[in-house]
């Protein structure tokens, strides 16, 4: 009997052991999944993220000092027109008194300019009909019968705050993220 005793004891611990092995390979086993699994969806990850070429041309820096009031320049964003004006007191006054009813695309100029720079009109330079480049930011362009840009191609015409006022653009001009980083200098984007 003490034989008996003394086999399954030496069983028991064998099974003991066994059962430690086995779970230790089982850990092993998932680890290396997981670090081949990471290995594996780093750089299929990293891969979708934006080139620096991309990153360069996300946003971009205007220098405001040389816009005189009533003037505009055309800069580029993302590979499209912007359009920065620096608005008048009487093209404020005009976009002011333009009663929001009548408007297609109804919003206030002061929705669309900065707090404490309402003078700024920053735009995308590009109509939201069928995407031509409107004409009235460079000197001598027409701006319209409305004063602020006109679009060559269907005839679309855009009021000093760059809202939809006639032809057939279904929304005003685009205004992109802005900030101002000093007086004189806004980032886009």
């Amino acid at each position: 009997m003490a034989t008996t005793t003394g086999s399954a004891e030496t069983d028991t611990l064998a099974t003991a052991e066994g059962v430690r092995r086995r779970d230790f390979i089982n850990i092993a086993a998932v680890a290396a999944a997981g670090v081949g699994g990471i290995a594996t969806l780093v750089p299929l990850i990293s891969q979708m993220a934006p080139s620096r070429d991309v990153l360069a041309e996300s946003t971009t820096e205007v220098d405001l000092s040389s816009i005189e009031p009533g003037q505009a320049i055309k800069a580029v964003f993302r590979k499209q027109p912007l359009f920065v004006r620096n608005l008048t007191q009487r093209e404020i006054a005009e976009a002011d008194a333009v009663p929001l009813s009548i408007l297609r695309d109804p919003q206030t100029l002061q929705e669309r300019t900065a707090e404490g720079h309402e003078n700024w009109l920053i735009t995308m330079g590009v109509c939201t009909h069928l995407g031509c480049v409107p004409l009235g930011a460079a000197e001598g362009e027409p701006r319209g019968e409305f004063g602020g840009y006109f679009c060559p191609c269907h005839g679309s015409s855009y009021d000093t705050a760059a809202r939809i006022r006639k032809g057939p653009a279904p929304k005003n001009l685009e205004v992109p993220d802005y900030e101002f980083t000093s007086d004189t200098t806004v980032l886009i984007g």
